[in-house]
């Protein structure tokens, strides 16, 4: 399982470990991910999502997974993450029309 967040795309980044000499030797700092569980309005379900804290932060700013999936563009999103915010955009449409 890749170490990779299903709804920012925030994954693994290469650095170095410096010694006191200088000496540099290769390292990777992983993302601070989580296994959360996160309640759709629209689908009235709750989604289980491997979120890093930056991402679970974010969407608790912007109001809920529902208003972050539609905000979010699609290259950043985990395949899951896709599905889901397909399944409510098509829920949501319905809505916009008869209003």
């Amino acid at each position: 399982m890749s170490r990779i967040c299903e709804l920012t795309g925030k994954g693994r980044q290469v650095g170095h470990n410096v010694s006191h000499a200088n000496n540099k030797t290769k390292r990777t700092f992983l993302p601070n991910l989580q296994n959360v569980t996160l309640m759709s309005d629209t689908l009235g379900t709750s989604v289980r999502l491997r979120v890093s804290t930056h991402g679970l932060r974010s969407v608790e700013h912007v109001g809920g997974l529902d208003n972050w999936l539609v905000k979010a563009a699609d290259e950043q999103l985990s395949l899951r993450a896709r599905r889901l915010k397909r399944q409510i955009e098509k829920k949501r449409a319905p809505q916009a029309t008869a209003a």
